[in-house]
């Protein structure tokens, strides 16, 4: 399951999250960047102290 940002005005150019999958891009979405949990744990942890 994928999931796209509340905050994309237009839902062709953004960045999704799959659950146990890593990210994509909804221009592109065969490729895919898969991303542990650890460190999806840790750029949610930066991301919100900025």
């Amino acid at each position: 399951m994928w999931r796209k940002s509340s905050y994309s005005a237009n839902f062709n150019n953004c960045v999704e999250v799959g659950h146990r999958v890593g990210l994509r891009d909804s221009k592109a979405p065969a490729k895919r960047l898969q991303v542990s949990a650890d460190a999806w744990s840790a750029f949610l942890r930066a991301v919100k102290c900025e």
